[in-house]
């Protein structure tokens, strides 16, 4: 495994980073509390270093679970966790519907708290806002309540991690560029690249480390789609029109020049594109068994993607792959 250091953080990361959500909701499959237990502790052994959930995973249930697998490494490993969604008092949801949320300082330091019990440890090193909008990045008094919790020694940094879904360019520039946030934490892969492209230019301005997350675009890119496949209602890409699907396993036939011509497979190659954007510290792939995680841990070994290739990609993303656009296009989350 490589490491490299957060943006202007001390923190150093593994390359690959594993994503809580896979293993704590059932957003993307289900997996049973032993089982997610044991590929956390696979990851370890692996060398994976960080680890990023959220309060809202599961209720509480993403934080608990790495406590109980890694706790007694507690001091070897990097936690990100996020807050802003208010569970507490609206536990009902319907569907994959957003939760309402809440921001205020006196909730950011309760939310904090809580998450440091669930933990079980009394500090976090990332502590990321989840989702905010714009009115958040812009106030004052949400970043001042992060201070405080930074000075008395529970958060050591904090960043945001933008979302639900790709976009969220106004609110990424904002924290980077106003907020001076050492950690951002986006959406990108070789089938969704926009608008990382346009963060990267200011994360080295700004030195802003960032974390990106599903690069292999909710499944196209690691070899387990096909055009057969049904997802389980509850799965996060079960409200997709059949098309998304299609057209997705259209473009990944574009990449077989990857396949053909570089020493790794098509799930690698979507891991070192997510490594090869400016700053990027860390990337966050959906894990959901042990033959995956060797193959993604072993990613970064692999022969880099050579500048060409690169360009090659972007172009073909800027060119929607020479393919016809949906007329509804569907956001990945």
């Amino acid at each position: 495994m490589r490491y490299r250091t957060l943006g202007a953080t001390d923190i150093e990361v593994s390359e690959i980073g594993f994503g809580l959500w896979t293993v704590s909701t059932n957003w993307w499959g289900k997996i049973d509390q032993d089982a997610g237990m044991g590929l956390l502790v696979k990851a370890y052994e692996l060398g994976i270093n960080f680890y990023d959930t959220a309060d809202t995973y599961g209720l509480g249930y993403g934080e608990e679970i790495l406590a109980k697998a890694l706790g007694k490494r507690r001091h070897d490993i990097v936690i990100g966790t996020k807050f802003g969604y208010d569970f507490y008092s609206n536990v009902d949801r319907e569907g994959h519907k957003e939760r309402p949320q809440k921001f205020t300082p006196e909730f950011i330091r309760f939310a904090c708290e809580q998450s440091l019990r669930r933990l079980n440890t009394d500090y976090i090193d990332l502590y990321q806002l989840h989702n905010p909008r714009i009115d958040t990045i812009e106030a004052d008094d949400v970043f001042e309540a992060l201070d405080l919790l930074v000075k008395e020694g529970k958060v050591r940094h904090y960043g945001v991690a933008l979302g639900p879904d790709i976009g969220w360019f106004e609110e990424g520039e904002a924290s980077m560029s106003v907020r001076k946030i050492p950690a951002l934490q986006i959406i990108y892969s070789i089938l969704e690249q926009d608008p990382a492209r346009r963060f990267f230019p200011i994360a080295e301005k700004e030195n802003t480390g960032l974390i990106t997350r599903v690069p292999h675009a909710s499944g196209v890119l690691d070899g387990t789609l096909t055009k057969e496949t049904v997802f389980d209602p509850d799965d996060h890409r079960s409200h997709r029109r059949q098309e998304w699907l299609e057209q997705g396993l259209e473009k990944l036939a574009r990449l077989q020049f990857l396949v053909d011509e570089l020493n790794s497979s098509i799930g690698q190659s979507a891991i070192k594109f997510a490594l090869s954007g400016t700053r990027v510290a860390t990337v966050l792939p959906n894990i959901t068994n042990e033959a995956q995680m060797l193959e993604f841990a072993a990613a970064p070994e692999t022969e880099d993607i050579p500048v060409e290739f690169v360009a090659r990609l972007q172009e073909l993303f800027d060119e929607n792959f020479y393919l016809e656009p949906l007329q509804e296009p569907s956001a990945a989350i």
